[in-house]
């Protein structure tokens, strides 16, 4: 079977108005530019270097609010300290609605070096913080969503979410949590290539209504549906960090809109291209306007 190939971006519907939300974490993430990732005993010079609060659920929030063009209420946990009130000031620079329960606890880190070839390697410092349903937080506006992302929070904040229309999420929620929380997911998407997003049809039941395994250049698969391609790049990769959550954004907010799987699929893959354009998971992130 062939696999789907993107539509490119003119040939989708222009996207209806949505009210989008995730659920999940943030990381106050250092960005070091590097031609090679350093060898035992080996001093490098850093081409670049910026600090961002980035982390799944930052990335894709921030991507639903450039597709939509809408604040997108975030709800999140950080650490009540100087780190995290810097990252939730400039969160809310960047177009989010912040529902944040504040943790006794340091807000996590992460230190991410990207090579010449625009690969990245994280590491992350620190416990990952994440809102529950005991929190204090407004989460029956999930109710009146038309669709939400996980990317972190326990078995009843999962249950909180699937009042929305549609529920997408990742792996990295933690397969014991969706286990308990015993919900039906619309999407369950992550790298078919990252033991820590692994996943096998028998682990959840009630199984996702789609699954979707990422493999960067190579598309990726559909459950079901079988494989698709990746959008035709003629650039090179200038980072990888944060395509992944990107395509997640674009999956979620055109199965919001009621797309078929193909535009979806479409939207979600130009997501991720757009963001290997630059360094950092936001500079380049896909932005649509209204006709």
């Amino acid at each position: 079977m062939e696999p789907l190939v993107p539509l490119p971006l003119e040939a989708l519907p222009e996207l209806p108005p949505l009210a989008l939300a995730v659920v999940g974490h943030v990381e106050m993430v250092s960005f070091v530019g590097v031609d090679h990732l350093p060898a035992a005993g080996e001093i490098l010079h850093a081409d670049d270097f910026c600090e961002l609060p980035a982390g799944g659920g930052a990335v894709v929030a921030v991507q639903m609010a450039r597709l939509t063009g809408e604040r997108v209420p975030f709800f999140t946990a950080l650490g009540d300290d100087a780190l995290g009130r810097q990252a939730a000031e400039e969160l809310e620079d960047l177009g989010l609605e912040l529902h944040i329960a504040w943790r006794a606890a340091p807000t996590r880190r992460g230190i991410t070096f990207i090579d010449a070839g625009g690969e990245r390697t994280i590491t992350v410092i620190g416990e990952r913080l994440m809102p529950t349903a005991a929190d204090g937080l407004p989460w029956e506006r999930l109710a009146q969503t038309d669709g939400v992302f996980v990317t972190a929070t326990d078995a009843a904040g999962l249950q909180q979410a699937r009042r929305a229309r549609v529920l997408a999420a990742t792996p990295r929620v933690r397969l014991a949590a969706l286990r308990e929380a015993g919900v039906t997911l619309d999407a369950l998407i992550g790298s078919a290539n990252d033991p820590g997003e692994a996943y096998r049809p028998a682990d959840l039941e009630p199984a996702p209504s789609l699954t979707i395994g990422t493999e960067a250049e190579r598309g990726g698969v559909l459950v079901p549906g079988g494989r698709y391609a990746a959008v035709h790049r003629t650039g090179p990769v200038r980072d990888a960090y944060g395509a992944g959550d990107s395509f997640a954004a674009g999956i979620t907010t055109a199965l919001a809109a009621g797309w078929d799987l193909r535009q979806a699929i479409s939207l979600g893959a130009h997501c991720g291209s757009a963001c290997l354009d630059g360094r950092g998971p936001y500079a380049c992130q896909l932005r649509l306007s209204r006709r």
